[in-house]
């Protein structure tokens, strides 16, 4: 037996699809509210780690995603659908997965699906199908946790340290590498977990869902491209930043490559690797062009 399909007409009266919207934005707001210690520890992990510093950015932009559709929006049919209560169950199940193991990103994850659920159950497949992707974005902005950072960092370091190495052997520097400590003649560079470049990747990793979105509209081949590179240009730009650090220290001393000298170096490094990405759209929207004119001719 199936469940009948709650339907709303345009007409005044509770069942009018203004008060369904309103009681929509009523009961996600209440839902914020019941998550808002979680949401409010996330804050502050955004603001204590400096890798998560982007997550300021990801409700802002998930609203602008979402303002865009505006007119769809209007004109789509609000039409709940019970499959919502899956999403809801799912929301559930990771905030009591959670709260039994002390585990923060199910706990945030959780209100996203919640949220998802919600929209679902009460505005229908249509109005959900236009709001996915702004609901999806929000989910990177919920920190990795610790064990997979733990997992993922190490071998970032050990790759910036050898690329690192290799560079700085290609220009005639002597030095010599062991794990992820490079020795120089002037004395010994670590590079640690935050120079494993995964703040780079995480922040880099968002700008590429942005570009791909904002130009690569209509084709998903080319967007999971766009992303993807993100990967190798995150890589690839903080083994620049180490060599660049490992340079510095071989001519001018360990004091030189320390301080607000490496912190200006990540913002040139973050910055190359946003031209990379924007060099790198270019040529598919270039590519893109000349594919419609070869077969023409």
């Amino acid at each position: 037996m199936s469940l009948p399909t709650p339907s709303y007409s345009d007409s005044p009266g509770l069942n009018s699809r203004d008060s369904v919207a309103w009681q929509s934005i009523g009961l996600l707001a209440l839902l914020t509210i019941v998550y808002m210690p979680i949401l409010l520890s996330m804050v502050d992990h955004w603001r204590i780690v400096a890798d998560y510093s982007h997550g300021f950015l990801i409700v802002p932009l998930a609203l602008v995603f979402a303002y865009e559709k505006k007119y769809h929006l209007m004109a789509a049919k609000v039409e709940g659908d019970w499959w919502g209560v899956a999403l809801l169950l799912i929301g559930l199940g990771l905030l009591a997965v959670g709260q039994l193991g002390s585990l923060l990103a199910p706990l945030r994850a959780g209100y996203v699906f919640s949220v998802m659920g919600l929209i679902l159950l009460l505005l229908g497949r249509e109005i959900f199908m236009l709001l996915l992707f702004p609901m999806a974005f929000l989910l990177l902005m919920i920190p990795l946790p610790q064990s997979l950072v733990n997992v993922v960092a190490f071998p970032l370091q050990l790759i910036a340290a050898q690329w690192a190495v290799s560079l700085l052997q290609a220009i005639g520097i002597p030095v010599l590498l062991e794990g992820n400590i490079i020795h120089l003649a002037g004395g010994d560079l670590f590079v640690a977990e935050a120079c494993s470049g995964l703040r780079s990747l995480m922040a880099l990793l968002t700008l590429g869902v942005v570009f791909a979105h904002f130009f690569q509209r209509n084709h998903l081949p080319l967007q999971i491209i766009l992303v993807a590179s993100t990967i190798p240009i995150a890589i690839i730009v903080n083994s620049l930043r180490v060599a660049a650090t490992g340079l510095l220290a071989h001519g001018y001393g360990q004091e030189a490559a320390s301080g607000f000298i490496h912190e200006f170096q990540g913002l040139i490094t973050f910055s190359l690797a946003f031209l990379l990405l924007m060099g790198e759209s270019k040529l598919i929207n270039r590519f893109q062009r000349a594919q419609p004119e070869e077969e023409a001719a």
